[in-house]
Order: structure tokens, then C-alpha cells, then sequence
């Protein structure tokens, strides 16, 4: 039989290994469900395409995370995709919008509509268009605001002190759509950054 003084040392002894246990299964816990976390993200944030978009941001002077945030909120990087409203391909490209690129970006090249079902074509249109605004507004909200809305939304927005605190960046977007989408990417291109940007 125990003494009471060792069966004292024993409860506590058998205490602590039962917190120690409990606190290491919460450590794992933590860590099993981070890295099941991760490996969603990186699943849900692919950068298919890969070479075909680095070339393309490379040559535009872009930010590659931020193409692939574009491809996987315009199409999810379905090279077949085609909007409600008739846009085609990875990045989305409507009728009008080749046509534009074709003429005034690339001086009329042989591309039919059609091959913005290519990922190479598409891309390659699609960064420039984004370059594009890019360059002409200086900030990505604005960018971005533009390659969703396309025509001259953004500068009637920036135009309007409701919207613009300073006629160069959007305080407020005032078509909901553009908005989410806005906010959309911008959370796909921090995720980007955050997975592969080392």
C-alpha cells in the first residue's frame, strides 16, 4: 500500500504527464491544422501557366503574383472560360478589348478572336492590358477597376470627389461589382505573396 504522502506525489505526477499530453496535442493540433490550411491555400492559389505568366509580367515590368490573382479571379485558370458577357479565356478578354490590344498594342498582329481560348495569347494580351492601366493610373486599385469596368469608368470616378479624395486614387468604387472584384484580387494577390514570395 501507498503512503498518503506518496500517493500525494503520484496524483501530481500523473497531473502534469496529463496536462503535458493535453498540451502537446494542442501543439499538434495547431500545427496539423496550419499546414492543412497552407496546403488549401497553395492548392486554391495555383500558379499554372507558370512560365507563360512570368514571361509575359516579365515583359510588361509586372508583378507576376499579380497576374496569376487576375487569372484565378477572372477564370480560375480555365483556358476555356467564357463570361456571361462573352469574355474568353484565362484573363477574360472581351470583344472589344482584343480588338483595342490587337490594333494599338501589338499594331494589328493575325490573331482571330478565337485564339484568346490559347493561354499564351490570352496571357500575352491580357498582361498588356493590365500593364496598361497600370501604367496610365499608377496605383492597382485603379488598374484593376479599369481591366473589370473597361472604357473610361475609372477616370469619371476619379473625377468625382465623392469617389477620389485626390483625382488619383479611389476612396470609394461606386459599382458594386467592380468593387468586389477589386477586393477580390487584391486578397488573391496578398495570398500570392504570402505563399510564394520569399
Amino acid at each position: 500500500m501507498f503512503s498518503k504522502k506518496k500517493a500525494d506525489k503520484l496524483t501530481i505526477l500523473i497531473r502534469i504527464l496529463f496536462f503535458l499530453i493535453v498540451v502537446t496535442a494542442a501543439f499538434l493540433a495547431v500545427a496539423v491544422a496550419r499546414y492543412a490550411y497552407r496546403e488549401y491555400l497553395i492548392s486554391s492559389h495555383p500558379r499554372n501557366f507558370s512560365q507563360i505568366v512570368e514571361k509575359y509580367a516579365s515583359e510588361n515590368d509586372m508583378d507576376e503574383y499579380l497576374v496569376y490573382a487576375v487569372i484565378k479571379t477572372e477564370s480560375g485558370f480555365e483556358p476555356e472560360a467564357v463570361s456571361s458577357v462573352g469574355a474568353r479565356g484565362l484573363m477574360q478578354i472581351m470583344p472589344d478589348t482584343f480588338e483595342w490590344i490587337r490594333e494599338y498594342r501589338f499594331g494589328g498582329d493575325e490573331l482571330v478572336y478565337d485564339d484568346m481560348f490559347d493561354p499564351d495569347d490570352n496571357i500575352r494580351y491580357g498582361c498588356r492590358l493590365l500593364a496598361y492601366h497600370l501604367d496610365y493610373y499608377g496605383n492597382v486599385d485603379c488598374a484593376l477597376a479599369a481591366y473589370h469596368s473597361v472604357g473610361g469608368a475609372v477616370d469619371e470616378w476619379l473625377a468625382n470627389a465623392e469617389y477620389s479624395p485626390d483625382g488619383k486614387t479611389l476612396g470609394k468604387i461606386p459599382v458594386s461589382d467592380t468593387a468586389h472584384y477589386v477586393d477580390k484580387v487584391n486578397k488573391a494577390y496578398k495570398t500570392y505573396l504570402e505563399l510564394y514570395a520569399q
